[in-house]
């Protein structure tokens, strides 16, 4: 891939001048490692009347396939195959853009020690780029650089086979841009907009990248009719990293209009003083409870059973008095972004040896789950199906009958509080019920009478008077130590856990007779056991992460 940028002078001001701002010299042929590949500099013409400065740029495909390790779509693309073969090596995108600010990095903060004034000054610019992807077409490139002060700005759809026309147009155009201005405003464009118009980035985007993209932007981005998008793009669609950028952009843009320093606008917070009280959401409330509640019972072997994307997992790692933890869910793909979550890859052996994601359905009974201090049923219970319920309790308190086993699901009386959540409708469209403060004591206490344990209740989140918590939290703790579905009388008296939220409150359990569920339970129904974890949210009062897990909540 290449791009030439070239300009036009007299025997005052010669074109030669472009190699000092470029800081490479017209009669030397340069070479520069980059991480992917090499890239070359060169001059194919330089006299006083015309100078081109040609960047090329050889990329290493198997250098990319290793380093970029499924980063970006140089690094994961479709196929095995595509991996080696593709348009990488030949079209302009994100691998340009790095090497552009590689090599010419002085030129692109706009400094020249040795001609300082014409760094400064506009000069007659062309610059073409061959092959470059354009995701948006011919209309995009225009809309992108249109705004930007160049006078002419061509994108030619490049066909497909020009032998076979009926084909049509690939994706990509053969730009040229011809203007008067800045050598370094010109070469900003390009780094910021050769990776959005082809939508795509071969290295992970880190949050240091909208630092990158304001400093690229400086003077022209903030007031871009399409900021959004090239904001978006820039950024992978990385919605926290955009909305940050777009934040800035516009405290950019009001003292731009106002004349003023942007830290002049931006002077609504004492950096000395934190005046702001911070709501604090409900799911971290959930994380504290239960952590108070495990360690109020001394556990230090824990199973999270529907860990989805691992927050809890995180959290629980974070203290030592957790020695083993062990994250299961059906789901493979939320195991995944657990893993990626925790960075197990990264993580060092000690740390490495506390934790375990497995995959595993709690509708089954397994010998893996045997023998933990407690267990956690984080907003779980409530995406089964009525009857499937029981196939859970059995697997969990029948057959891997832990010390400890905390609950936590929605209270469906709080739902009035929720402004935007209409009435009659549940908090998410997976949960196939959502119980009462009443219902949920009532199941809890059955549970705790049929395979001994003793039960206590505590609120998590803010206690109403007149509907309760939003979260309600049951924490079981086992009274015998009989076998499990075998028949067996068991008491207990329960004491509940409390959170910051509320107090907890025990209940009798009385005595129960328990009967073999065996039979009933290690072959339920196998039509529904797919993953109902991995689901869309809403602002308003979802009990679920905003990036698709069921597990935790976003109000």
């Amino acid at each position: 891939m290449f791009l030439t940028i070239s300009t036009t002078g007299n025997p005052e001001r010669p074109a030669t001048d472009l190699g000092f701002l470029l800081h490479k010299h017209p009669e030397r042929a340069q070479t520069f490692p980059t991480s992917h590949g090499t890239a070359h500099v060169l001059y194919p013409e330089a006299s006083a009347e015309r100078c081109t400065a040609a960047l090329l740029l050889e990329v290493d495909p198997v250098a990319l396939v290793r380093r970029g390790k499924g980063k970006g779509r140089g690094g994961a693309p479709d196929s095995a195959l595509a991996q080696y073969v593709n348009d990488r090596p030949y079209a302009a995108s994100s691998l340009l853009a790095v090497a552009l600010a590689k090599v010419f990095k002085t030129a692109l903060h706009g400094e020249c020690k040795a001609m300082p004034e014409r760094a400064a000054a506009p000069l007659p610019l062309r610059v073409e780029v061959p092959a470059l992807p354009a995701r948006g077409g011919a209309e995009l490139v225009r809309a992108l650089f249109g705004p930007l002060g160049w006078a002419t700005v061509e994108a030619e759809p490049v066909p497909l086979d020009r032998e076979f026309p009926a084909w049509g147009d690939s994706r990509y155009v053969r730009l040229v841009l011809e203007g008067e201005l800045r050598l370094a405003d010109a070469l900003n464009h390009l780094y910021v907009l050769l990776p959005v118009l082809d939508d795509a980035k071969h290295y992970w985007v880190a949050p240091d990248e909208v630092d990158k993209l304001l400093r690229a932007g400086d003077g022209w981005l903030a007031g871009h009719p399409e900021r959004k998008l090239i904001t978006a793009r820039y950024l992978s669609r990385r919605r926290g990293l955009a909305r940050e950028a777009t934040e800035r952009l516009e405290l950019v843009r009001l003292a731009e209009a106002e004349g003023l320093d942007v830290e002049d606008v931006d002077n609504a917070v004492d950096e000395t003083t934190d005046t702001e009280e911070r709501p604090v959401p409900l799911a971290e409330r959930r994380r504290e409870a239960i952590l108070g509640a495990l360690t109020a019972a001394g556990a230090s072997r824990v199973l999270d059973l529907g860990c989805g994307q691992g927050q809890l997992v995180q959290a629980l790692l974070k203290d030592p008095r957790f020695t083993e933890i062990v994250g299961v869910d059906v789901s493979a793909r939320a195991l995944g972004i657990a893993a990626r979550r925790l960075r197990l890859d990264r993580m060092g052996e000690r740390q490495a040896a506390r934790v375990k994601l497995t995959q595993g359905s709690l509708a089954y009974t397994d010998k893996r789950l045997a023998g933990y201090d407690a267990a956690v049923l984080s907003e779980v219970i409530e995406h089964l199906d009525l009857p499937r319920l029981p196939a859970l309790e059995f697997a969990v308190f029948g057959s891997a009958r832990p010390g400890t086993v905390v609950v936590t699901t929605p209270n469906v009386e709080y739902n009035v509080l929720w402004e935007t959540l209409p009435a009659g409708h549940v908090r998410h469209g997976d949960h196939r019920f959502e119980w009462t403060r009443k219902e949920f004591r009532d199941w809890a206490a059955g549970i705790a009478g049929q395979y001994g344990y003793a039960v206590g209740f505590a609120p998590v989140g803010p206690d109403d008077p007149e509907v309760g918590p939003p979260t309600q939290m049951a924490v079981f703790r086992r009274t015998d130590s009989r076998d499990a579905g075998h028949s067996g009388n068991g008491t207990g008296t329960g004491t509940g856990t409390g959170n910051g939220n509320g107090t907890g409150t025990g209940t009798s359990n009385g005595t129960g007779t328990g009967t073999d569920h065996r039979t009933d339970h290690l072959t339920p129904d196998t039509t529904d056991t797919t993953d109902h974890r991995t689901h869309d949210t809403t602002d308003h009062a979802t009990d679920h992460r905003s990036d698709g897990s069921s597990k935790e909540a976003a109000a």
